[in-house]
């Protein structure tokens, strides 16, 4: 079987390399990066395919992506994006490749709540994964309930393998994620208990895990970034920041903590105790709601006071850590492979109601090199040219 994997972004980019990783014995794979105004980093991407054999995957435009596809005729093509440009990769560019090859997409963390964007995005494609049995059944009701689409399976995340944490580690990791919380007051206070866990315990090194330094793009956008407040706020104390391998920092961890980031789960996998700070609220717009029963909510101060948690089991197995053979996916990926040939999966946004909406999301995969700069000015240019073509 031969997969093609295509990314658009660093947590997209993770996932993919991961679940290629997972696939049986014999399969041929080939990873690439779709160029959009969200592609990673050349330090990025070493970091996210750290562990996988070979050379980093190219940067490549969309109809480089598609002349690639045309030349090696995967039986299997993992769109691992953002949903519009799963939408336009599938419906658009890779649309008429013949033979059809099967369309795979999914989520690469915490899918909980559903929602039903994230289905009419990958509607066209012929299986999405998901990761937890929770997260399976929500999606199956969206897909009753809608229509479209293919089959939902379910695929342990493949970075939850990781080898326990080393006995005796000195570091408190915190885990950034760009969409929350959204207020700068909220990550400031976040930044000042982590300090304060620092003054406490001066034996510890406190680390700021981010997704992308402050001239990195991410999937999502970060209006407050946790190194340039901390240089605004004048450093009131001992902090490290850090990109690279989240699996490599929790290696050496005593502690973590984070907001909503999907790195808990690496941390709870690696025996690591952990922190899910619950003052901001924990519902959907926190992207928390998931760890509601899992023993791991606390506060700033207890963060402060360095006192970190264990996930109780029964919400383990619920979420996220379901027994191996229960994870299905690959099983029926083989199926779609064998069958074919076979009806298209149904997009539910094909049809002129929304081919405005694809229109501006084939900007995503149109832009030109040169309006990929990080900067202030770039990012005028960029909207500009935006502009000139809608």
């Amino acid at each position: 079987m031969k997969v093609l994997a295509v990314a658009d972004s660093d947590s997209y980019l993770k996932w993919a390399a991961c679940l290629l990783g997972d696939l049986p014995a014999g399969c041929v794979t080939e990873l690439v990066v779709v160029r959009t105004p969200i592609a990673p980093s050349p330090e990025q991407i070493a970091a996210a395919v750290s562990g996988r054999p070979g050379d980093p995957p190219p940067v490549l435009s969309a109809r480089s992506v598609r002349r690639l596809a045309e030349r090696t005729l995967p039986d299997v093509i993992l769109v691992a994006c953002t949903g519009p440009v799963v939408d336009v990769l599938v419906a658009e560019v890779l649309n008429e490749l013949r033979p059809r090859p099967v369309f795979v997409s999914g989520l690469p963390g915490i899918s909980v709540p559903a929602t039903e964007k994230a289905w009419l995005f990958r509607s066209g494609c012929d299986l999405f994964v998901v990761h937890s049995e929770r997260e399976v059944a929500e999606f199956s009701q969206i897909a009753a309930r809608l229509g479209g689409g293919g089959a939902v399976g379910l695929a342990r995340l493949p970075f939850l393998r990781a080898e326990p944490a080393a006995a005796g580690g000195n570091r408190v990791v915190f885990a950034t994620q760009a969409k929350v919380p959204r207020e700068r007051e909220q990550r400031e206070r976040i930044l000042l208990a982590l300090a304060e866990l620092a003054r406490r315990r001066p034996d510890l090194d406190v680390v700021v895990k981010l997704r992308a330094l402050e001239d990195e793009r991410q999937t999502h956008n970060e209006r407050f970034h946790y190194q340039r407040l901390w240089r605004e706020m004048g450093e009131p104390g001992r902090l490290t920041f850090a990109a690279g391998s989240m699996q490599e920092q929790l290696q050496r961890a005593a502690g973590f903590v984070t907001v909503s980031s999907t790195a808990a789960l690496e941390a709870i996998a690696m025996g690591v105790p952990s922190l899910v700070l619950s003052d901001f609220g924990v519902n959907a717009e926190m992207i928390n709601l998931v760890f509601e029963g899992s023993d791991l909510l606390g506060t700033l101060d207890e963060l402060a006071a360095g006192e970190f948690r264990t996930a109780a089991a029964s919400w383990c197995a619920a979420n996220y850590f379901q027994p191996a053979e229960d994870n299905d996916w690959a099983g029926l990926l083989a199926g779609f492979v064998v069958s074919r040939p076979r009806p298209a999966a149904t997009s539910l946004l094909d049809g002129p109601e929304h081919a405005a909406a694809r229109r501006r999301a084939r900007l995503r995969v149109e832009v030109p090199p040169k309006m990929l700069r990080v900067g202030y000015r770039a990012k005028r240019r960029m909207r500009r040219y935006l502009r000139s073509l809608t």
